[in-house]
C-alpha cells in the first residue's frame, strides 16, 4: 500500500511518536498549526470517517480515547480534535486520523454566517 501514514504506522518513515499501542499510533505534525498539534491514527488503515463501519469503528473511538490521554499527559486542558474527509474538506492523507490542536487560542473554526437549507427530500 502506498500511505504515508501505513509506513510511518509500521516504521519505515520516521516520526516523534507521542503516543503507541496496539491499535493507534499519534505523533507530531511536521507542518503544524498550533503550538501542540498531534496526529492520531489507528494503524488499521481506514481511508476516511466515510469508510467508517460497525465493525472497524472502534478504531475511531480508540483514537479518540489516545487524543483525551494525550492531552491529559501533557497538561492540556483545553483542545481540538478535528478530522476531514475528502479532498475538498482538506483531507489531504487518504488513511483516518485526528488532529489535536491546542497551545493557542484557536477560535471558530468556521466563519459565520448564512448557511443554506438543504434541498427538500
Amino acid at each position: 500500500m502506498d500511505c504515508i501514514f501505513c509506513k510511518i504506522a509500521a516504521g519505515e518513515i520516521p516520526s516523534k511518536r507521542v503516543y503507541e499501542d496496539s491499535d493507534v499510533l499519534a505523533f507530531y505534525d511536521i507542518n503544524p498549526q498550533a503550538p501542540v498539534h498531534i496526529l492520531i491514527i489507528p494503524k488499521a488503515h481506514i481511508g476516511g470517517a466515510d469508510e467508517i463501519t460497525r465493525e472497524n469503528g472502534a478504531a475511531a473511538g480508540q483514537c479518540l480515547a489516545a487524543a483525551a490521554g494525550i492531552a491529559r499527559d501533557l497538561g492540556i486542558n483545553d483542545f481540538r480534535v478535528v478530522t476531514n474527509n475528502g479532498a475538498s474538506a482538506g483531507q489531504t492523507v487518504r488513511h483516518l486520523h485526528f488532529h489535536l490542536l491546542a497551545g493557542r487560542e484557536l477560535g471558530d473554526m468556521i466563519t459565520p454566517g448564512p448557511c443554506p437549507l438543504p434541498p427538500d427530500s
